[in-house]
């Protein structure tokens, strides 16, 4: 093969090898698609909310015909932020986790308990559980305020897990065996020193061909 590599020759390699490299990217989708959809454990997300005041129900609704001002909203948030240390670090909370992964987020006076792991009806049960003990936690930190659940979590799809994507990862085996199609495409003719059939004596020895002979055998 001759030294110099053009942009013409190395889309003249890719053209002359362009079924190796098709076969190679797809066995690559293939085998991350069956490796994701069969060796990846699936994992399932679900989430319950809870909000909490900084005032009772029962005596704001004295005050004003029971209106709410912003400076109880952001009461209520600093409370809510408060509290989520405390929650995030009760033992009788931990213990509820049950080998799932947790977290515990606000948003304003809002708690989101987000839970995610391999078993659906765990999950669920989980983040069920955190809110109904997450009561007597706030009643043994606060001596004010109240809190409740909004939303109880659900049971996720069992057939639409939030991974593996299978074929987001297909499409990443795509990809890494087109790459490296291309490249193992490239390097074998880097290491091919024979003299192929074509221009290859006269960009070696700078000659012009007038003829060649044919090989009868083929």
């Amino acid at each position: 093969m001759p030294n110099n590599i053009t942009i013409q020759r190395i889309l003249a390699i890719l053209l002359h090898r362009i079924k190796f490299i098709i076969l190679l990217s797809l066995v690559c989708m293939l085998s991350f698609f069956l490796y994701s959809r069969f060796f990846i454990t699936p994992m399932y997300s679900t989430s319950a909310m809870l909000y909490v005041q900084n005032y009772n129900s029962k005596s704001q609704s004295n005050i004003d015909g029971g209106k709410i001002y912003s400076s109880d909203i952001s009461g209520s948030a600093s409370l809510a932020e408060a509290y989520i240390v405390f929650l995030k670090n009760s033992d009788s909370i931990t213990s509820l986790y049950n080998g799932c992964d947790v977290s515990i987020t606000n948003d304003s006076f809002f708690i989101t308990v987000s839970v995610s792991g391999s078993d659906p009806q765990t999950c669920a049960n989980v983040a069920n559980q955190i809110c109904e003990a997450a009561g007597d936690v706030f009643a043994e930190r606060f001596a004010y305020g109240q809190i409740g659940i909004i939303r109880s979590a659900k049971v996720p799809d069992p057939d639409a897990p939030y991974e593996p994507n299978n074929l987001k990862n297909a499409l990443i085996g795509l990809v890494i065996g087109l790459v490296a199609s291309v490249l193992i495409s490239i390097l074998l003719e880097l290491i091919d020193l024979t003299v192929k059939p074509d221009d290859d004596l006269q960009e070696m020895y700078d000659i012009p061909i007038f003829a060649e002979i044919p090989d009868f055998g083929n």
